[in-house]
């Protein structure tokens, strides 16, 4: 299963200082696989709490972090100066930070929900970086020191393709301009982030025909920084469809590598879809437009069979009754993909979604959808039954089916197994849906983040 990120050699050579930094770093709290879910007997297909060990206290509704208008007693310290800090917004459960890896220094993180930043200590640790509660609450004042990233994954409800359309007018999604307001208030005490980094569903592209893109460039732009776009699917890294589009923006005063920059759009990150958006940028922001290079990585070698557990202890396996229930709402062509995957005569893993389609003189029936393509389709938060994908596994005539099991989510998104996960199905779903691929940050981090970071602390060795 996927291992912890570390930051890369060139990377440590330029902010390790010296051979020990590395031993300083204190890992999270880890519990051993055995502990981190105590299986009980779940009712079959569906949640359960598996959590019956104190040292789960923490994910199991204890309280945590720090009140938004609460002051840090005691600033988590910075390990070495030469090693590069970061704030984390909308942290979730820090999937960010895991992408990140632990040569980076976390000063403070935020998010509104509690029992995210439950999952957040249990793996973080409660070093007093992280306050809960409402971002428009929050102050420079409560957060120290001079992050070199300011990341935000901000929500993306109402920027969804899915969602009611209210794009940055949004309640959920507008938390984009308080979490800029905070960007702002930084620059001016002088402790301007060198890289911002936000996060967002490709539907942000198009919202309000394009004119919500347009104002995040803009917003970029204004502040003084040179800003790129890029759409990166998690599929490169993870056996999970899961495109999404990320600005990242260098403050001004900092110089590019020209090896980060492109002549022009470079694909795959450079969609048709995202070349449209930024044809849509007023001049005046396409003037500070970078084309970020970013590499291709290898061929992923995990396929999603590769990700399925034998014996989940989050959810169980369907009876024969309610599998045939579910291949009976499936269609034609759907039940024609598990006959070929039978005549396969090997393990098949395949993923079901139940959409509501159009069915005759009927009106419309609920449906269950298969895929075999070796990946998953994209997680979401589940807003009932029907967005929690049920798995069917064909071994010749043998066909079985269940809920994704909460690791499954959490491989999905390139979690390590020693995460802890919430204890309840729907939580560990909902964290793992809403958060941000673990292999995409940390891509982003080897490939742009460290070499500008690495660039501004030469110059500034060097002057």
């Amino acid at each position: 299963m996927p291992a912890r990120p570390a930051a890369s050699l060139a990377f440590r050579g330029l902010f390790s200082g010296d051979a020990g930094i590395a031993g300083q770093i204190e890992p999270p709290g880890r519990l051993s696989t055995a502990t981190q879910r105590v299986a009980s007997d779940p009712p079959r297909g569906h949640e359960t709490n598996v959590s019956n060990n104190p040292q789960r206290a923490a994910v199991d509704g204890a309280p945590v972090g720090r009140q938004p208008d609460e002051p840090i007693a005691h600033p988590p310290e910075t390990r070495s100066a030469h090693m590069p800090t970061f704030f984390e917004f909308f942290a979730g459960g820090g999937m960010a930070r895991a992408g990140l890896g632990e040569e980076w220094t976390c000063l403070f993180a935020n998010d509104f929900d509690s029992r995210k930043g439950q999952t957040y200590e249990a793996n973080w640790g409660s070093g007093g970086e992280l306050a809960i509660g409402d971002i428009r609450l929050l102050s420079t004042g409560q957060m120290p020191g001079h992050p070199d990233l300011v990341w935000g994954s901000f929500p993306c409800q109402d920027l969804s393709l899915a969602g009611n359309g209210a794009g940055l007018k949004g309640e959920r999604s507008g938390t984009f301009y308080p979490f800029w307001g905070i960007v702002e208030g930084l620059i001016r005490e002088g402790r301007g982030p060198r890289v911002v980094a936000v996060e967002n569903v490709c539907g942000t592209l198009t919202s309000h025909q394009g004119r919500d893109f347009q104002a995040i460039c803009r917003t970029f732009a204004e502040a003084g920084y040179r800003f790129g776009a890029l759409v990166i699917n998690a599929d490169l890294f993870v056996p999970q469809s899961r495109p999404r589009l990320f600005v990242i923006g260098v403050h001004g005063d900092v110089d590019i590598p020209p090896a980060l920059m492109a002549a022009g759009p470079t694909a795959p990150f450079h969609t048709s879809a995202l070349r449209r958006a930024v044809e849509g940028l007023p001049g005046g922001v396409r003037r500070d437009l970078v084309w970020w290079s970013l590499p291709t990585p290898e061929k992923r070698a995990a396929a999603f069979a590769d990700l399925i557990e034998d014996d989940p202890d989050s959810v169980s396996w369907h009876t024969q009754a309610e599998t045939k229930k579910l291949l009976d709402m499936m269609s034609p062509l759907n039940l024609a993909k598990v006959e070929e995957a039978r005549r396969e005569g090997r393990k098949i893993v395949g993923t079901v979604y139940k959409r509501t389609r159009p069915d005759g003189a009927r009106g419309k029936a609920q449906r269950a959808e298969v895929r075999f393509d070796d990946v998953a389709g994209c997680l979401r938060t589940p807003a009932g039954g029907s967005s929690r994908q049920v798995i069917l596994v064909v071994e010749g005539n043998r066909v079985r089916s269940r809920l994704i099991s909460a690791r499954e989510t959490a491989r999905l998104m390139g979690l390590a197994d020693d995460y802890v996960l919430p204890a309840r199905y729907n939580e560990a779903y909902h964290l793992t849906g809403d958060g941000v691929a673990v292999p995409v940050v940390r891509h982003l981090a080897q490939h742009i983040f460290e070499p500008l970071l690495g660039a501004a602390q030469a110059k500034q060795q060097a002057a």
